[in-house]
Order: structure tokens, then sequence, then C-alpha cells
């Protein structure tokens, strides 16, 4: 048997790195293998973008950020999750929830939808004001969404597919929604017309605070196991510089200057290489 090519060598060498920053491998834990039976058709514009890993952690960065300028989502956070001291745990369960839902057979998905509207049904608290929280409310839920679906999608078009069609993002909308409302969220946006009324609307919702300033320097700083720092350095600017300017004010946070040039090649060049390595068009 002929030897490996070094290439392949390589290759393989970094999906494995890869993989086991995803996936809990000391703890047996496979990545989830796409199902010809799954919620959504392959090749459909949520798989595409989904599949994307660069493009998934830039947008998943942007999202969390986001996410934590709603004081219910960020209470919700403070009292019920132990993000402080396992942050890329946490990520790491939000990420497979995404891949199972996305990819997984469509059995897995249901399941994984109603595992955590269990844990949802179990969390609820007060405010500092005094009034009260729930992670079942359907427009916190909605917010969470919104933030999640616009992201992802931002972070493809910039780092993956440019001139993704409008039609295509319209179907990428209409088919999270799915999820989304699954999960109890109301109003959930179909195409992109509607996320951008509902992410206005909503956005009267939202607080700066310590915490959130807190929290979104606690995600900024991460070091997810295997990931060299300087990787998540570029991620990280990369989903700072995709926010909206309200949203990096209220998290005290500066747009990147000249250094988000480099950063982003340097993304693209990475999200390239994975896109090899994963051999996905």
């Amino acid at each position: 048997m002929p030897p490996t090519p070094l290439s392949e060598r390589l290759r393989l060498k970094l999906v494995e790195r890869v993989r086991g920053v995803f996936n809990d491998v000391e703890g047996g834990q496979k990545p989830v293998p796409p199902s010809g039976e799954a919620l959504f058709e392959r090749d459909s514009p949520i798989r595409m973008v989904h599949a994307d890993i660069v493009a998934m952690m830039v947008g998943g960065i942007r999202g969390l950020l986001l996410q934590m300028l709603h004081p219910h989502a960020l209470q919700g956070v403070l009292d019920h999750s132990n993000f402080r001291s396992d942050m890329h745990g946490r990520l790491r369960r939000t990420a497979r929830f995404i891949a199972v839902t996305s990819f997984g057979h469509r059995d897995d998905a249901m399941e994984a939808i109603e595992r955590v509207n269990r844990i949802h049904a179990r969390v609820s608290g007060t405010l500092p004001d005094g009034s009260p929280y729930s992670a079942t409310d359907p427009r916190t839920l909605a917010w969470v969404h919104v933030a999640e679906a616009t992201s992802f999608l931002a972070a493809y078009i910039r780092h993956v597919k440019p001139d993704m069609h409008g039609a295509e993002q319209d179907e990428y909308y209409r088919q999270f929604a799915l999820v989304a409302r699954a999960l109890g969220a109301n109003p959930v946006p179909e195409n992109r017309r509607e996320a951008e009324t509902i992410f206005r609307d909503l956005r009267a919702d939202l607080t700066s605070s310590p915490a959130a300033r807190e929290i979104a320097q606690l995600v900024l700083t991460q070091r997810p196991e295997g990931s060299p720092p300087a990787v998540q350095a570029l991620l990280g600017a990369e989903a700072v510089a995709l926010l909206p300017p309200f949203a990096r004010s209220m998290l005290g946070l500066e747009r990147p200057g000249l250094a988000a040039i480099p950063a982003r090649a340097a993304t693209w060049g990475m999200g390239k290489t994975l896109r090899w390595a994963f051999r996905q068009g």
C-alpha cells in the first residue's frame, strides 16, 4: 500500500484538530454525521451557511455579543449558566445544537429542540430592577434567534459568498424559522425584509450594562482548547467589525481600524484552507 501523500496527512491532521475544538473527543463525542433525512435538503441555503466553519465562528461571536444586550437573555446566562468557568463547553454545546438541527436526522433534530425547551422551562428569575424574566418568553427567544440568523448570514456573505442571491438569503431565513418556532420564538423572520424589521423593532428591548460589557470581553478573549490565540483574535476582530454601530457603542467596543484589513484577509485565507481540508466546494 503506497504511503499517504504529505498534503493528505496535513489535511487529515487539520480536520482532526478542528473537530477536537467542536467535539468532546475525550468524552467519546463524534461529529454529527450528515443525514439524508434531515430537516433540510442537502445543499439548501441553511446547510451551506451552517457548514462553513469560519463564517459560523465569526457569526457565532457576533450573535453572542448581540444577545447579551438583551437584559433577559443576559440575566439568564448570569443566573443559570457556568459561562465564566466553562465558556468553551457552552459554545461547543451551542455549535452541536446547530449541527444536529441543520444536518442530523430529523428525529435527532427534534429531540435536541425538545431538550432545549425543557432546559428553558427551568430558566427564570428576577432582573436587577425586580421584574421577572423567563427563557420561554417568545419575544426574548425572537431576539436570540434574529441575532443568530442575521449574524451567521452576514458572516457567510462577507467571507464565503458575497454574491449570494437574495432568494437564497430569504430561503435561509425561511428554513431557520422552522427551528426558531419549534423553540417558541415569536416573531420570527422568513425573509430579509422581515429580519430587518424585527431586528429594528426588538432593538427597543436592549440595554447597555456593565455585565453585558463584561461578558462581551469574556467572549472576545476566550481561548478554546486546541485553538491558537491568534486565530481567536482574528475571529473576534471580524465579529466586532460586523456589529452594527449601536451595538459596538453599547458594549464599549471600537470598530477595528486599519488592523481590520489584514485580519479580514487572514480570516478569508483561514476559511479557504478549512474548506479545502473538509472538501467543501
